[in-house]
């Protein structure tokens, strides 16, 4: 099945099935990994997505995309660093910092990190150390939020890793 197919066909399908399941299609795609080809259907919710939610949905679309030439169906979350879009996408991480990733090279460089200021008339803009910068859509392969891990959030990690509810060390061990 051709691209064109799957966006034209596979994709209206898949649509329909996640908002019966009051999920949201984030993206379909058709991927070659070594010899294999890889349907990958990715759902969200405002809550997130659990591996019930995937499963649920795995049993639903399957039968929907039995013309697709692929080895495996793979229904997953975009996870939190999930790829910008869609406008609204876009418009929600407006102030949030994010990483771009260009097609081709623009002053000699491919990525670009900075605060999101919005995307307008297809130009997303981003501001940088380096100043305001401006992409056409049609120049980037993938702008995503750029996640950052501190110190202190692993800390606050370890920390509710070995505390209960209630902020008390907890220990499950029958006595």
């Amino acid at each position: 099945m051709a691209q064109s197919d799957l966006t034209r066909v596979v994709e209206p399908a898949c649509r329909d099935l996640a908002e019966k399941l009051h999920f949201e299609l984030v993206d379909v795609e058709l991927a070659r990994e070594g010899a294999n080809r890889y349907l990958r259907i990715y759902i969200d919710k405002p809550d997130g997505i659990t591996l019930n939610d995937c499963e649920t949905y795995h049993r639903a679309v399957a039968p929907l995309v039995e013309r697709v030439d692929y080895d495996f169906l793979e229904v997953c979350s975009p996870g939190i660093d999930r790829p910008l879009k869609k406008q609204k996408d876009y418009d929600a991480h407006v102030g949030g910092m994010v990483e771009v990733h260009l097609y081709r090279p623009v002053d000699k460089c491919r990525h670009f990190e900075g605060e999101l200021l919005g995307l307008e008339d297809g130009v997303v803009s981003i501001r940088t150390d380096a100043g305001v910068k401006q992409f056409a859509l049609r120049e980037i392969s993938q702008c995503k939020p750029l996640i950052i891990i501190t110190e202190e959030d692993l800390d606050m990690a370890e920390a509710e890793d070995m505390t209960g509810e209630e902020g008390e060390a907890s220990d499950d061990r029958q006595e």
